[in-house]
């Protein structure tokens, strides 16, 4: 989600800390995956907000002790977010840039579907929305993954019509556990 391995540390430690206070709020016999991924959704959702809140700085004449605090450089023992994980285990550095490349709801739609592997029905309720949104949002996703994969200049390139089989799809991030059916475009169809 975060596209950041230290704002997905946060985030992770955010969760933990959302899911621990609100522990009584959780009822027995749901489903508990669900229910940690919408508190990391909002907690995402709350920080986004709050960083467009921010106005923009700009550097003075002076530095600061907490600027120079602020923008240190932080490496947590190199722990990786599981999403920097799976983008990294792509085969392909194009569909980890497409990937990049999509709005954000889209991106965490395709990534929830097609990488992590869950179902339409669970991330509808980690998101909290309708399984239609989802649906849609994954649909769109992988629509504009297959434009931003596409390169017209590429002479070699089939149209995309003509490249996706139902019978064949391609399945990247395997490695991963995942189930990616999105058009390897530019290593040709191979994995």
């Amino acid at each position: 989600m975060t596209s950041n391995r230290v704002d997905a540390e946060d985030l992770v430690q955010e969760t933990l800390l959302n899911a621990y206070a609100g522990l009584r709020a959780f009822e027995p016999g749901t489903n508990l995956n669900a229910w940690l991924r919408r508190i990391m959704t909002n907690a995402y959702i709350n920080s986004y907000r709050k960083q467009k809140r921010r106005p923009t700085q700009h550097p003075t004449g002076e530095i600061t002790d907490r600027q120079l605090v602020a923008g240190a450089p932080r490496e947590p023992g190199g722990l990786r977010s599981a999403e920097d994980q799976a983008l990294e285990m792509l085969p392909n550095a194009n569909l980890k840039a497409a990937m990049m490349g999509l709005p954000e709801q889209f991106r965490m739609a395709v990534y929830f579907a097609d990488i992590a592997g869950y179902s339409y029905k669970e991330i509808a309720a980690m998101t909290g929305t309708q399984q239609g949104t989802v649906s849609s949002r994954i649909n769109r996703g992988r629509k504009q993954l297959r434009e931003l994969l596409f390169d017209p200049s590429d002479s070699h390139a089939a149209p995309l019509s003509s490249r996706r089989s139902r019978s064949a799809p391609t399945h990247v991030g395997e490695g991963a556990g995942a189930r990616c059916r999105v058009d390897a475009a530019r290593s040709g169809g191979q994995t």
